[in-house]
């Protein structure tokens, strides 16, 4: 129907006129027949008295209302034609038009070019101008983008600082603010910002904004100097209250009463939005192997990853640090290692990183506070009673504290500002262990908790809903399949649900509220099977889709999927 758009206003019947001046021609047929907002006016359908027609279904110029002319004509041309322009200049007044219409097609287009112009300088102007119009994707869209991005527009972003209070208040009370490796500080940071903008007028609002801020969720040395560093703190009673709120926690190593269990403040923050993958390094099959692979969640596939390691490497620890993915020590096919291989995901390159000071196969690892601790495995001779903890900024490692035993083979993970030390085995009674200890950098100082039901040697283990999983593993030739939790609540052990097959030396990630137990082996063979975990059913499931190859002694994480 493009030539009678072309052909008017040759036998047009109708002419639509806008605020500004402007005078469109067009066919009421044509008009009708592709907007319901123009049958409506020309025949009065969806009117509930059908004698009733409006005033404009006799007028042959007709006065629209709260439109750009330019957008007006635009939309008029997509009823001809059924393609519209999108650029940055028409973009805006298009959508604001097409919504007033009711022309869906055109509200899609129109917010799929905003979704690809977003950035932390203008996010919050969209997500605003989405909202006033009532464009729910688009405004959902946005609001998870300035979740995401919360970093660069809280720091940058001149709208951040123009925010009105109750719209700030909205954004930072949100659990899916992604803090990066920085954590609860970002906020803080954001809120003390957004104040001293306009102090003598802003300071009143710093007690409803200040409770948002999950200061239990702040490292403990932090919240010691975190009034010199803030001095607005001092200030208000509030923040005192909620400083020695998130004193008490640490104190009493996460416990929490029951009146407080939900209290946001309290809990972690969950980034949602970015692509996510599991990624599996290395591991050993049955050599050790420099082949890594990831899951894709939104594909339910696995696929090999873009590049593979510099060397061969299995029994290592893996950690993500800052977006980075660290390949620790390990074992390759013929020496323990102390070398340390860095990924990164965005550049798609393995770099070298320093060395540790011992060499260490079969060693744990995890992130703590923004640094990377490396804790027992086996030197090639003996097990190691050490651990030792990387500082990023610095680029050094430095010895901590040596754990009560040695453990090789020993699951690390971190859980209330605690390095856990998990089972393992010591070598010298020739016997798995039991036994579970953790590590408070505060003190330098390692505390023994209940023993594990059971011994367990090369347990995956992991960490959800603040309790420690440890997952099968092995005690001398027996594989288990048996689970056992640790609640720091209680201090107590508490008996789960079998997994489906036996396996030692697994790999254990959390995401969305469930554990997965990548690969390990069942005492004869490696396995591609992944199982997944779901706490509030106690149950588990096998993975559809295995690994390309099985696997044991591999490194697992999640991380942002920057590829494909």
């Amino acid at each position: 129907m493009l030539f009678m758009y072309d052909m008017r206003p040759t036998l047009c019947d109708v002419t639509l006129i806008t605020d500004d001046g402007r005078r469109i021609a067009g066919h009421r047929v044509v008009l009708a027949s592709a907007l319901p907002y123009f049958n409506a006016m020309f025949t009065g359908s969806g009117v509930l008295n059908s004698a009733c027609c409006y005033v404009e279904s006799s007028q042959q110029e007709i006065a629209i209302k709260n439109i750009d002319g330019q957008a007006l004509e635009a939309i008029v041309k997509w009823c001809y034609s059924g393609t519209v322009d999108t650029n940055e200049d028409n973009v805006q007044q298009l959508l604001a038009g097409a919504k007033m219409l009711d022309c869906v097609d055109i509200v899609v287009t129109c917010s799929d070019f905003i979704k690809s112009q977003l950035h932390p300088e203008n996010a919050l102007g969209i997500y605003a101008f989405a909202e006033m119009l009532g464009c729910a994707d688009l405004q959902n869209f946005s609001l998870n983008y300035i979740h995401n991005n919360f970093i660069q527009i809280s720091s940058s972003s001149d709208e951040f600082l123009q925010l009105p209070t109750k719209r700030l208040i909205d954004i930072i009370s949100s659990d899916f603010i992604d803090t990066g490796e920085v954590g609860e500080q970002v906020i803080l940071s954001a809120v003390i910002s957004w104040i001293n903008y306009d102090l003598d007028t802003r300071k009143q609002h710093l007690p409803s904004l200040i409770e948002h801020v999950r200061f239990p969720r702040l490292p403990q040395e932090t919240l010691i100097g975190i009034e010199d560093e803030y001095p607005l703190l001092k200030t208000d009673t509030t923040c005192k209250d909620l400083l020695i709120e998130a004193m008490k926690f640490h104190l009493c190593k996460g416990q929490i009463s029951s009146s407080l269990s939900n209290n946001s403040r309290f809990k972690m923050r969950s980034p949602r939005g970015k692509p996510k993958c599991l990624l599996v390094v290395g591991g050993q099959a049955p050599k050790a192997i420099r082949q890594c692979e990831f899951y894709d969640f939104s594909t339910d596939q696995w696929y090999e990853i873009p590049s593979e390691l510099p060397t061969r490497r299995c029994r290592a620890g893996v950690a993500v640090l800052n977006g980075l993915v660290y390949a620790i020590g390990g074992f390759n096919g013929s020496l323990r290692v102390r070398t340390v291989d860095c990924y990164d995901p965005q550049a798609n390159r393995w770099i070298p990183c320093p060395s540790m000071e011992a060499r260490r196969s079969t060693l744990g690892v995890c992130v703590l506070n923004n640094k990377i601790y490396a804790v027992g495995g086996f030197d090639g001779s003996t097990g190691l009673q050490s651990a030792e903890v990387f500082d990023h900024v610095s680029g050094k490692w430095s010895f901590i504290a040596s754990m009560s035993t040695k453990r090789s083979s020993v699951g690390v993970a971190t859980l209330n500002d605690y390095v856990y030390a998990v089972g393992g085995y010591d070598g010298a009674s020739r016997q798995c262990l039991s036994s579970v200890e953790y590590y408070n950098p505060a003190t330098d100082s390692w505390h023994l908790i209940p023993d594990m039901s059971q011994r367990r040697s090369g347990a995956g283990v992991g960490v959800l809903d603040n309790k420690l999983y440890a997952i099968g593993g092995h005690d001398g030739p027996a594989v288990r399949k048996s689970v056992e939790c640790y609640d720091p609540v209680t201090n107590t052990w508490m008996q789960c649900a079998d997994m489906i097959v036996a396996r030692r030396n697994a790999g254990v990630v959390s995401r969305d509220g469930l554990l997965f137990v990548v690969g390990g082996d069942d005492g004869q063979s490696n396995l591609a099977s992944v199982e997944v975990y779901n706490p509030k059913m106690n149950s588990w499931t096998l993975l559809p889709q295995k690994m390309t190859i099985g696997r044991s002694y591999s490194g697992v994480c999640i991380i942002d999927k920057f590829w494909m």
